[in-house]
């Protein structure tokens, strides 16, 4: 059985923590990493971009919509996703809106976030 653990926090406070402090985090994301990758419980895992760079995707009587950013009913539950490649955000729109669940929820289309390599 998988699960995908989603990572929530309030990303306005990133910004402003100490490099010290957001350096000795990631650090702490590297080794649990490692750790998990090393007993097998490891599947894939990405950073995502900030919420900014979320576009929802709905489909109400046949019509497309779209918002920017996260801006899901608060009724609405994650209740899973689908890790795609597409050329650019439009055509992710465009894969997004055959998800069947866009039609009675939302999905959420939120770039991943590249990570420099050192």
């Amino acid at each position: 059985m998988k699960y995908l653990c989603l990572i929530y926090s309030d990303e306005s406070i990133w910004p402003s923590l100490p490099k010290a402090q957001t350096d000795s985090m990631m650090a702490e994301y590297g080794q649990f990493t490692e750790d998990i990758k090393r007993n097998g419980q490891f599947v894939g895992g990405n950073r995502l971009q900030p919420t900014g760079a979320a576009t929802t995707v709905r489909i109400r009587a046949g019509k497309l919509s779209t918002t920017d950013g996260p801006f899901a009913e608060t009724k609405e539950q994650l209740g899973g996703y689908y890790l795609i490649d597409a050329k650019d955000l439009n055509d992710a729109i465009q894969v997004a809106a055959r998800i069947p669940g866009a039609r009675v929820g939302s999905i959420e289309v939120r770039p991943i976030a590249e990570t420099p390599h050192t």
